[in-house]
């Protein structure tokens, strides 16, 4: 067995299950629907591959070569991070129509003015990953660690590549999943606006933080 691709798995598995913008945007999603949290699961997949084509190409190398360019790109990351942020907490904040007697959560908003669907969830997951430009700089300096000395480096770190979506696509989808079965009680009006309070101020906060760390660097 080969030890580096164990180590290697282990490495991106952690990274994939890291809480962050990704992880709060499928709950976010999965809350609305099944459908919309497995697609916004998808589109996060999504944004890896674009993440890990970028790393393979060599693009990243380019980022971390040229800072402005790298701020410009974590400034529009964090803009849309943290609009994603705000709009849940703007919905949480909405009266509820009177005709449901507020039995129901209202479902949470696409980011576009509209009611999450799955293509609205996947457009998120997409975006909220490939806006990300510390992602394809991170996996620009580990891919290279994997690959043994004297091997062809193309093959090996496309196969690098490759555990990475695979790994997305296992975690992001069972997310999804389990948040949805637990969706009796999580979609609860009570338990609903607590969550949804909760994911909005950690996207918010991600996005701050993504919008200020280039100005204070």
């Amino acid at each position: 067995m080969d030890g580096q691709l164990v180590a290697f798995t282990g490495v991106a598995a952690g990274m994939v299950a890291m809480p962050g913008a990704d992880f709060t945007v499928v709950v976010r999603n999965a809350l609305v629907s099944r459908r919309a949290g497995v697609a916004c699961a998808l589109g996060i997949a999504g944004g890896l591959l674009f993440h890990t084509a970028l790393a393979v190409a060599g693009v990243a190398a380019v980022l971390a070569a040229v800072p402005a360019l790298f701020r410009a790109i974590q400034l529009v990351g964090g803009a849309y991070v943290l609009y994603l942020g705000v709009r849940t907490l703007q919905s949480i904040a909405r009266p509820r129509p009177a005709e449901d007697g507020g039995d129901k959560p209202r479902p949470a908003d696409d980011g576009g003015g509209e009611k999450s669907t799955a293509g609205g969830g996947l457009r998120q997951g997409f975006l909220t990953n490939a806006l990300n430009p510390k992602a394809p700089i991170t996996f620009f300096s580990l891919l290279p660690q994997f690959v043994p000395a004297g091997s062809p480096a193309m093959p090996r770190t496309l196969l690098l590549a490759l555990i990475v979506v695979v790994l997305g696509l296992l975690w992001f989808p069972t997310v999804a999943l389990l948040v949805d079965r637990l969706g009796r009680w999580l979609r609860r009006p009570r338990a609903a606006r607590a969550v949804g309070a909760v994911t909005g101020t950690v996207l918010t906060a991600l996005g701050l933080t993504l919008l200020v760390a280039p100005l204070v660097s």
